[in-house]
């Protein structure tokens, strides 16, 4: 086992504990949205709460929470990431006990912003702690488990969310806080810091950042239920070319710059980075159609849709635990097998689902669905973290928060848009799931370039 110690000569620390603590934090912030998915009609009922104040009290937190991660992946240079984690979660705890006790919509959609700014705080740390306190197999097995409480914090809020719900919406939120504070007692003791940046926050970049990201994701959340009127259009443009001008301006900032594109040099870093948001962006969208298909269209509760996931997680879980096991060659295939194994299961599992739901065919073809999904995941941003200097951890670590968001966010929007189009439920999701057939495939094929660079580089050149 590998030991850190805090600057100083302090103690040394157990690598369990402070592991536990990051991963706890990082999926009470990934379950929370999907939580509140669930509990939305619920809270509309008890707040009397209009459409577009419901709607903010979910997409709120995604705006936010995208608007702000490379940022705080930053500051986490700059103040310490131990330091950004323990704020980060100490202002989400907070925010959910306001979120809890919220007495009207206003209230709530204001908490839930704070909410966000909390958790976009302390989920960046938690990579970038990961890459510079843990090392060869210890970080692989580290980033197995991330990669699992990451994925998998969709599909088991809405678990809870389902069983939380049955009773009120506010413990949706208010379970946050013993949880929150048992984890801060327990991280300021156990959790280690790095060394800081002197550099000091990029301003130009955060705010040529902030609005690219604005420009982007709010559209692509809010443009389907307006009818993509021609706002939308014209702030996806000028987002495009914010974000155009973002990267010319880090270009020039070098070192100090908000991020440091030097960690996107290397060979393999960038189709890797892509594979790894396609597999993220087609699990968000494959998870919430089929979700609205079986309560729609198969006539499930809920938690009967969030139950009809745990074969997935179940497959999700038992890969991602298990990879780093494997022999060499067969680690080096995952990423581009795995695309190719949760597209043919998810498209064998919808074909199955037109009418009804096929319990025995279901459990094994989602389990090996979300088998396929950390195969596609968990290896590869292992492998990427070897490519990229410790030193740019937070670099790589805003671009593995935001990029899987934003790619959700585009998927969501686009095939979401492909979904409601279509004459039944079950037409819709058979165009999305060929849809993300397709795109995984182009996620395979990124993967299998990292191989090949991989390949060539210890080759005796």
């Amino acid at each position: 086992m590998i030991t850190q110690t805090r600057p100083g000569g302090a103690r040394a620390v157990r690598q369990g504990p402070m592991l536990a603590v990051l991963l706890t934090g990082q999926a009470m912030a990934s379950m929370d949205g999907s939580i509140v998915s669930v509990a939305a009609q619920t809270i509309r009922e008890d707040l009397g709460a209009g459409g577009t104040a419901v709607q903010l009290v979910v997409s709120g937190y995604l705006l936010t929470t995208g608007l702000l991660l490379v940022t705080c992946a930053r500051l986490g240079d700059i103040i310490g990431h131990r330091r950004a984690f323990l704020i980060g979660l100490g202002w989400f705890t907070a925010a959910s006990l306001v979120c809890g006790l919220a007495p009207n919509a206003t209230s709530l959609v204001l908490a839930r912003v704070a909410q966000a700014v909390g958790a976009a705080l302390l989920m960046p740390q938690v990579f970038s702690l990961i890459q510079l306190h843990w090392d060869g197999a210890a970080r692989r097995r580290a980033i197995g488990l991330y990669s699992m409480v990451l994925s998998l914090g969709v599909a088991l809020g809405q678990i809870l969310g389902g069983l939380i719900t049955t009773v009120s919406w506010r413990p949706a939120f208010l379970i946050n806080l013993p949880i929150g504070v048992v984890l801060l007692v327990v991280g300021s003791r156990t959790l280690v810091e790095g060394e800081r940046a002197s550099a000091r926050l990029d301003l130009g970049g955060v705010g040529l950042l902030t609005g690219a990201m604005g420009a982007l994701v709010g559209p692509l959340i809010f443009g389907r239920d307006y009818g993509w009127p021609v706002w939308v259009w014209v702030s996806l443009a000028c987002g495009a070319v914010l974000l155009v001008a973002f990267v010319a301006y880090e270009r020039h900032k070098g070192e100090a710059a908000l991020l440091n594109l030097a960690a996107l040099r290397p060979r393999g870093v960038k189709p890797g980075l892509a594979a790894c948001w396609i597999v993220m962006g087609c699990y968000t969208v494959f998870l919430l159609t089929l979700t609205l298909h079986l309560q729609s269209a198969l006539g499930f509760s809920p938690l009967e849709a969030g139950l009809a996931f745990v074969p997935y997680a179940l497959g999700f879980g038992s890969l991602s635990l298990s990879w780093t096991r494997y022999p060499l060659r067969l680690q080096n295939v995952l990423p581009v097998a795995g695309p190719i194994a949760f597209a043919a299961c998810a498209t064998g599992l919808v074909l199955l689902a037109k009418h009804q739901w096929p319990v025995a065919a279901s459990i094994p073809l989602l389990y090996m669905a979300g088998a396929g999904h950390a195969a596609g995941y968990s290896p590869l941003i292992a492998r990427l973290t070897t490519l990229v200097d410790a030193s740019l951890a937070s670099a790589l670590s805003g671009l593995n928060s935001t990029g899987p968001l934003l790619a959700g966010v585009i998927c969501v929007a686009g095939l979401g848009s492909v979904y409601f189009a279509a004459p039944t439920s079950a037409d819709g999701l058979l165009r999305v799931t060929a849809s993300i057939a397709a795109l995984l495939a182009v996620g395979a094929a990124c993967a299998y370039r990292v191989r090949a660079y991989r390949v060539r580089s210890a080759g005796p050149s």
